[in-house]
C-alpha cells in the first residue's frame, strides 16, 4: 500500500456528527473530514477544523437528500419551497444532462458551494460529492470545470473492491476524466457497500486484505443519539466512531507502512499546518 487515507462525511451536518470527528481526530485514526458547507452545524464545523490544524478538511458536495447554498429563487428547478433538493437521483440525473436551464442553475449551485468553502479559509484537501453524485458525468464535467478555480486538486473516485458491475463503467468514465484534468484520486475506495456499518470488525478485515495503491476509508461517525436523517435511520454512528478510536484498528494501519493522512498528505500537495491559535 501506499496511502491510507481515513474519511469522515457529512462534517456539519449535526453537532453530533462534528463532536465524532474531533474525537476520532485526536483519539484515534482519522484523518480527513468532508464538510458540508450548507449545513445546520457547518459553522461549528469549522470552527473545529480550525483548532485541528492535523485534520484535513474537503468539501462534501450536496446535490442531493440535503439543503442548497442558493436561495430557492436563483434554482426553483432544483430545490422545493424550503430549498431542500426535490426529486430522485435518476429524474434529476436526467434533467441534468438534457435542461440547459437545470444545468446552468446546477453550475450556480455547484460554484456557490465551492464559493462558501473557500470562504472559511480552510485548505481544500479534496473534493466529493453527497450519494457519489459526481459519477454523472455531467455533475463531474462542472465540477472539472468549476473545483480547479478554487484550488481543487484531488477527488474520491468510489471504485471499491468487488464492487457493483453497473457502477464499473461509470468509473472507469470518470478515471479517465480525472486523469486527462490532472486530478489526483484514490485506487480503491472502502464504505459503499457498508455504508453505516464500517465498524471495528469491517475495518480489520478490509486492512487484512488491503490493495496496493491509495485507499480511502470512509465512514459516517457520530456520537450516540437520536438516527441524523430518515435515510441514516439504520446506520451505526457510534460503533463507527468507536471503530475509529479502535487501538486495534491503529496497530492494523501501522502495520500497513503506508502513508496515513489525508489527500494533500499522500499525493504531495500539503502546506505544513499552522498551529492552532
Amino acid at each position: 500500500m501506499r496511502g491510507v487515507i481515513v474519511t469522515a462525511d457529512d462534517f456539519g451536518l449535526h453537532e453530533r456528527v462534528n463532536q465524532a470527528v474531533a474525537q476520532a481526530h485526536r483519539e484515534g485514526v482519522l484523518t480527513c473530514a468532508s464538510l458540508m458547507v450548507g449545513a445546520s452545524a457547518a459553522y461549528e464545523a469549522v470552527k473545529i477544523a480550525r483548532e485541528l490544524p492535523g485534520l484535513r478538511v474537503g468539501l462534501h458536495l450536496v446535490l442531493t437528500d440535503g439543503v442548497a447554498s442558493l436561495p430557492q429563487f436563483s434554482i426553483p428547478d432544483l430545490v422545493d419551497a424550503r430549498g431542500s433538493f426535490e426529486g430522485s437521483m435518476f429524474e434529476n440525473g436526467v434533467r441534468f444532462f438534457f435542461l440547459q436551464g437545470v444545468r446552468r442553475q446546477l453550475a450556480n449551485e455547484i460554484h456557490a458551494q465551492f464559493k462558501a468553502f473557500a470562504a472559511t479559509g480552510l485548505e481544500l484537501d479534496h473534493v466529493n460529492v453527497h450519494k457519489h453524485f459526481h459519477l454523472h458525468p455531467t455533475v463531474l464535467a462542472l465540477i472539472l470545470e468549476i473545483g480547479p478555480q478554487f484550488g481543487m486538486r484531488a477527488m474520491r473516485l468510489p471504485r471499491e473492491m468487488r464492487g457493483s458491475l453497473f457502477l464499473r463503467p461509470w468509473v472507469a468514465f470518470m478515471k479517465k476524466r480525472l486523469d486527462d484534468a490532472g486530478i489526483a484520486y484514490n485506487d480503491w475506495v472502502a464504505g459503499i457497500a457498508a455504508t453505516g456499518r464500517m465498524d471495528e470488525a469491517a475495518l480489520l478485515a478490509l486492512l487484512a486484505k488491503a490493495p496496493e495503491g491509495v485507499l480511502e476509508i470512509y465512514c459516517h461517525p457520530a456520537t450516540k443519539g437520536a438516527p441524523l436523517t430518515p435515510s441514516m435511520r439504520d446506520y451505526r454512528h457510534a460503533d463507527e466512531l468507536a471503530a475509529l478510536c479502535s487501538p486495534r484498528v491503529t496497530r492494523a494501519i501501522e502495520s500497513t507502512g503506508a502513508m496515513h493522512g489525508g489527500f494533500a498528505d499522500v499525493f504531495g500537495h500539503a502546506r505544513t499546518p499552522e498551529p492552532a491559535t
